[in-house]
């Protein structure tokens, strides 16, 4: 699934942009400065957002067609994909517009709530309180210098003659004015007396100022930047001396005055956008329904391809296996596990089928073999007896009367006699293979049936060395016919030893080696036979009735070891190996 998800990186790369756009837009509206709002901006923005919508709605509808094109062409699978995307796309659609519906009619209440009369009085109320406030201690501040002048005007020669009781008294106004900084200044800027903490912070008015305090009212000095409000009145009983007064303003009232500011600023803007609030709200919501409803329709067709594939494979298997090809496999692909455990029985089930159709086969053939070769020992063997006693009466009759070529006529009939002899090996082979009983089949230990072939041939051939391993570990049993698998082993063996004795007359230095291996594999016992003769030419045709590659071979050896193995439910199998012959047998083990 991440990698079908992988294939729309486009699709998530243009929604990201659209969501990322709209929200950009909203702030943009709300007048964060993310971009300077004016009319020209408004349309480019909602132009961008509208164009990046209809892409995405494009693509939608693109990948929407696709599933339509394929369900009109009747593509196996198309209408389950098509009916998944459909009820899945409606399991998100419809919630999607029920929770829209409420969500723009909600948004449209709450936004017209906000803007009711009540709330914007509070908010302008809330500014003016704090503006008034401001405005309240600047005049606190202008009657205090007012007061403070009057004073010092009365004491103006106690500034010259006493200026310690001078300096009492500007304290005390001071304190009781709370001020933070009182200066007696002249027109040039400089300080004649300072009462303050830091005198070098003491900023120097304009010339404007001092000109429009020789009028004698209190004169606004701008300190807005030090949170300070300051003033200079001039004094009347003093020579070229000017009154200049300070009072620090609450840093958290400047902060509160700063932030109402802001939020009236933030509340008009919001109240003279709210329709383009409004439909970037809109746009944002379809942008994000839009995505959902792609996002299930991509989910939707990915697992019905998920669903579905595993499906048409075993639809196209089963249509295979119904014309007679019983090679067909389903394909393994990466799904659910039980769709694989569903795969592997079929496979498993057809290749047991093809495995019973072989059986069937090989045993439709055993018995056609069986009847031509019991109508050939028949048609044989019936004038066999007959011509044997011609013979011997041709011998009894004119032996003594061929006196010069008495030999030679022996000679002739001794031959003769041979060959009969020889057809009627053959026929009597032909006869064995034609009667054959089925195998009674019983518990035996197969490791027995073996060892017992090999002593056979041990004492016979002491040239070949004979070799039994037993790689199972255990004694193993199978539901067998002893005689008849006995007559399995002889004839391998000694198919083995004729193979050995024919590479002797290559390499009369071989020493011939015959080993037996028995191994377990699941439910099968595995017996390999390996010798180092002459190894086989082909074995494509080495089990058919009548093939043979030696010079006085009937070619039924083999056959009736295959029939055998075959009609105990084994396989048979001639493996060419470079260092002579390999023969592999698998039997079921006993259950």
């Amino acid at each position: 699934m991440i990698s079908n998800i992988k294939k729309f990186k486009w699709f998530f790369g243009v929604a990201a942009i659209s969501i990322l756009l709209g929200i950009f837009t909203f702030l943009t509206f709300i007048n964060q400065n993310f971009l300077f709002l004016n009319k020209n901006n408004l349309q480019y923005l909602l132009a961008l957002d509208v164009t990046l919508l209809v892409i995405f709605f494009f693509l939608l509808i693109k990948e929407s067609s696709n599933l339509f094109s394929q369900y009109s062409v009747k593509k196996t699978g198309s209408r389950t994909s098509l009916n998944y995307v459909l009820q899945f796309s409606l399991f998100a659609f419809i919630p999607s517009l029920v929770i829209a519906v409420f969500s723009l009619i909600l948004f449209n209440i709450g936004l017209q709530k906000y803007f009711d009369k009540k709330i914007t009085s509070a908010v302008n109320n809330s500014y003016e309180v704090a503006k008034n406030y401001i405005e309240e201690t600047k005049k606190t501040v202008e009657s205090d210098i007012f007061l403070i002048s009057f004073d010092l005007n009365r004491y103006s020669r106690v500034f010259f003659s006493n200026p310690n009781r001078f300096s009492q008294i500007v304290r005390t106004q001071k304190i009781i004015r709370k001020l933070d900084e009182i200066y007696l200044i002249d027109s040039s800027g400089g300080i004649l007396f300072a009462d303050s903490i830091n005198p070098k912070s003491f900023v120097i008015p304009s010339e404007e100022n001092f000109n429009t305090a020789l009028d004698g009212k209190p004169i606004l000095i701008d300190r807005s930047s030090e949170n300070k409000t300051a003033m200079m009145i001039k004094l009347n009983n003093f020579i070229d001396t000017y009154l200049y007064i300070s009072r620090d303003v609450q840093p958290l009232l400047l902060q509160y005055l700063e932030d109402t500011q802001q939020a009236v600023n933030f509340y008009y803007t919001v109240e003279n956008n709210r329709t383009g609030i409004k439909i970037t709200f809109a746009i944002i919501y379809v942008l994000v329904v839009s995505m959902l409803l792609f996002l299930t329709i991509l989910l939707a067709a990915t697992f019905a391809r998920r669903l579905t594939k595993p499906i048409i494979n075993l639809i196209s298997a089963s249509k295979n296996i119904s014309r007679g090809k019983l090679d067909s496999k389903v394909p393994d692909i990466d799904s659910d596990e039980e769709i694989k455990i569903l795969n592997k029985n079929f496979n498993n089930m057809i290749e047991l089928l093809g495995k019973q159709q072989d059986k069937l086969l090989v045993a439709e053939r055993y018995s056609a073999w069986e009847t031509v070769a019991r109508k050939m020992a028949h048609e044989i063997k019936n004038p066999l007896t007959p011509i044997q006693l011609s013979i011997d009466r041709l011998r009894d009759k004119y032996s003594e009367k061929m006196k010069d070529s008495k030999k030679d006529f022996v000679l002739y009939l001794e031959t003769i006699n041979r060959q009969i002899k020889d057809i009627e090996k053959l026929v009597n082979e032909f006869s064995d293979f034609a009667r054959m009983p089925s195998p009674l089949l019983k518990k035996i230990k197969i490791l027995d049936v073996i060892d017992r072939a090999l002593k056979f041939y041990e004492l016979s051939h002491k040239e070949v060395a004979f070799n039994l391993k037993n790689n199972s570990g255990k004694n193993i049993f199978i539901n067998g016919d002893n005689e008849q698998l006995y007559r399995v082993f002889v004839n391998l063996i000694k198919n083995s030893i004729e193979a050995i004795e024919e590479m002797k007359q290559k390499d009369h230095n071989l020493q011939g080696k015959i080993t037996v291996e028995i191994d377990k594999n699941n439910e099968y016992i595995v017996i390999r036979i390996f010798d180092n003769g002459i190894g086989f030419n082909e074995t494509k045709n080495i089990t058919k009735p009548y093939y043979t590659t030696k010079k006085n071979g009937t070619g039924l050896g083999l056959p009736i070891v295959s029939k055998i193995i075959n009609e105990h439910s084994g396989e048979l199998n001639f493996v060419k190996n470079q260092l002579g012959a390999q023969i592999d047998i698998l039997l079921p083990i006993y259950k």
